[in-house]
């Protein structure tokens, strides 16, 4: 396996919708155990393509509540609760960074295996804040853009004085 670098906010990667995936050969496993490899390094709990530059719409996941690694290939939300949660987010992409974020507390997704099998499942609590979370990325949505502009703001100069 390879670490592969992580892109930074504001990259352009991180705001650009990632393309379907179609190739399920042995290529798209070894960018699956790359992503995994690199998130584990980061330190993170969930990685998509993008934020290492890579525009497929593949995410990797490592929670204990969904029994530890899933690859979840070109994944979207079905249905969404209408019960929402608030829980702290950040990413790999902004290192250091996190502000509280309201999402639905339940989602419905479908999504394909690395092998190409079509799956759907419901997801609740963190397990389905970080799928809701990673999908955004992958429709070019930074995590950011969910917090208030105030929020985002004072968040962009904290991250602006950290990075100087």
């Amino acid at each position: 396996m390879t670490r592969l670098a992580i892109r930074r906010y504001p990259d352009p990667a991180l705001k650009t919708p990632a393309e379907p995936v179609s190739d399920f050969g042995p290529e798209l496993t070894t960018l699956a155990d790359d992503l995994y490899e690199t998130m584990k390094a980061a330190p993170g709990v969930g990685i998509t393509a993008p934020h290492c530059g890579i525009l497929k719409r593949l995410t990797v996941i490592d929670l204990p509540e969904i029994g530890g690694r899933r690859d979840y290939v070109n994944p979207e939300i079905l249905w969404a609760s209408d019960e929402m949660m608030t829980h702290t987010e950040g990413s790999v992409s902004m290192p250091g960074m996190t502000d509280e974020v309201t999402r639905p507390k339940a989602v419905r997704i479908r999504y394909q295996t690395l092998d190409g099998a079509v799956v759907e499942e419901e997801m609740a609590g963190f397990a389905a804040i970080c799928m809701q979370h990673e999908i955004d990325q992958l429709d070019g949505i930074f995590w950011i853009m969910k917090l208030s502009r105030l929020k985002r703001e004072r968040l962009l100069k904290k991250w602006d004085k950290a990075t100087r």
